[in-house]
């Protein structure tokens, strides 16, 4: 099994939008990819809540059944079709994929 967790920091106004804006533009997104490859176990995606801490905006915690899952959700065209978005609303981003 592999782990992929991803987290954003926005920038605090992009693409004609404000952060809380895109991020909410930004989970919808990445939510459409949810179940686009055979072998995705996992795939959630949550944004900052008031009042709770946190050190990014938006965090995808995913899990894929081996590598080969994990490669064609990442070369999958509705997930390219995401990055041009995130790539424009983010300020940085954290990758940790892992083998559990």
């Amino acid at each position: 099994m592999i782990r992929h967790i991803v987290m954003w920091t926005l920038r605090d106004h992009a693409e004609g939008a404000d952060k809380g804006v895109n991020a909410a533009k930004m989970k919808a997104l990445l939510e459409s990819c949810r179940g686009i490859v055979p072998g995705m176990r996992r795939f959630d995606v949550a944004t900052r809540q008031a009042g709770l801490e946190a050190t990014c905006d938006v965090l995808l915690d995913s899990e894929f059944e081996d590598r080969a899952a994990l490669g064609a959700y990442q070369e999958h065209p509705t997930h390219q079709a995401v990055k041009p978005f995130i790539g424009a609303v983010r300020l940085s981003r954290q990758c940790f994929d892992y083998e559990a």
